[in-house]
């Protein structure tokens, strides 16, 4: 079908797309299935498409602080911080947060108090982040899922205590089939699949058949490998997500 929304379906459309079942199309299943992983990989981990910001909430166990870690699922490519954990001086009753947030209902009886207000609360959030940071200092690693965060456990952290991260998580296909449809993984994956045809029909290169035919892996791969790197720069310049920024 013209909309793939299964994988087995984007399968049958690169092959279409390909020239079957006019012609035979000389790549393995196993081929196939790599190829089709590889363009999904791609898609995932570059395209802005491939994934979506997420709030992730975590229980903290016991286990958690024996191993000095936390373990985030495998669909998170990417922390982007953890929110600010409560070191308890807004429930300290002499800390200034904690007055300010008692007055706040009697200081804005007038409308001309809101001005003021918004003042000392930036002030106050100025304070904050000189004296705490803006956010918690984490270390990730992606490919072990381990998610550390740089404070003294014992004096911010306890079991059964929620921490919520901002991260970017990978749209698995399987329960969102409409990436299946997506055009640019369409034309990604057939290139790949082009290039492992014109790979498998290198091995026969100059080899003539009955009647005068002779393979030309050469310029199938070629033609693949073209098309691969231009879809690869527009990756980079169309639809990956820009650099972030420091200053400072």
């Amino acid at each position: 079908m013209a909309r793939p929304t299964t994988r087995q379906g984007l399968v049958d459309y690169c092959l279409r797309a390909l020239g079957a079942p006019v012609l035979e199309i000389n790549i393995d299943d196993d081929q196939i299935e790599d190829r089709l992983d590889e363009a999904i990989q791609f898609y995932q981990e570059y395209h802005n498409d491939g994934v979506t910001r997420v709030f992730y909430k975590h229980v903290i166990t016991t286990g958690d602080f024996t191993n000095g870690y936390f373990t985030l699922p495998d669909s998170l490519i990417c922390v982007l911080r953890v929110m600010n954990i409560n070191r308890g001086d807004a429930a300290d009753m002499f800390s200034v947060k904690y007055q300010m947030y008692l007055n706040d209902l009697y200081g804005l009886r007038r409308p001309e108090s809101i001005i003021s207000y918004q003042m000392t609360k930036e002030y106050m959030g100025l304070l904050e982040m000189i004296l705490t940071g803006a956010s918690q200092q984490i270390t990730f690693s992606r490919h072990m899922n381990r998610l550390i965060i740089d404070d003294d456990w014992k004096h911010t952290l306890k079991p059964g205590q929620y921490i919520v991260v901002e991260a970017y998580q990978t749209i698995d296909p399987e329960q969102y089939g409409d990436v299946y449809n997506d055009m640019v993984l369409k034309r990604y994956a057939t290139a790949l699949m082009k290039r492992q045809w014109g790979t498998n029909l290198l091995k026969f290169e100059g080899m003539q058949l009955p009647g005068g035919v002779t393979f030309n892996g050469r310029a199938l791969f070629d033609d693949a490998t073209a098309e691969i790197q231009k879809i690869e720069e527009d990756f980079e310049s169309r639809f990956q997500f820009p650099p972030d920024f420091y200053v400072g």
